[in-house]
C-alpha cells in the first residue's frame, strides 16, 4: 500500500458507536450454526484485526474488524467469547476442510 493510500481500511466507529452491524451479523450467524463458537483476536496491521471463529463442531471461519477494539467490542455484542491466546485445546478443535488443505496445497506446490 502506497503512503496515503487509503483504500483498503475501514472506517472506524467513533468511541461509544456501535460495531458495523455486518460485522455483529456475521459473528452472530456463525455462532448460531456452530455451537460453542470461540474467538481469537489477530492484529493485523493497518488492515484492522481479523477475527478467527472456532465452533465446537470444529468448523472455523474468519471475520475482519477496523481495529482490535472494534473486534472486542463486535464479539461482545454478538455473544462470542474471546480467548486471550491459541491454546492446544482450541488449535486440537479445529477441523479444516478437504477443499482447505487442497488450496493450501496447491499454494505450496506453486512455489
Amino acid at each position: 500500500m502506497a503512503d496515503g493510500d487509503t483504500t483498503l481500511l475501514a472506517e472506524r466507529p467513533e468511541a461509544g458507536e456501535a460495531p458495523p452491524s455486518g460485522l455483529v451479523d456475521g459473528l452472530k450467524a456463525f455462532a448460531a450454526g456452530h455451537e460453542g463458537a470461540k474467538a481469537i483476536i489477530e492484529y493485523v496491521g493497518r488492515r484492522g484485526a481479523r477475527i478467527v471463529l472456532v465452533g465446537g463442531d470444529g468448523a472455523w471461519g474468519d471475520q475482519f474488524a477496523p481495529g482490535t477494539d472494534v473486534a472486542r467490542q463486535a464479539c461482545a455484542t454478538a455473544g462470542v467469547p474471546v480467548e486471550n491466546s491459541w491454546e492446544q485445546e482450541l488449535i486440537l478443535q479445529m477441523r479444516p476442510s478437504n477443499d482447505l488443505w487442497r488450496s493450501m496445497a496447491r499454494r505450496t506446490l506453486a512455489r
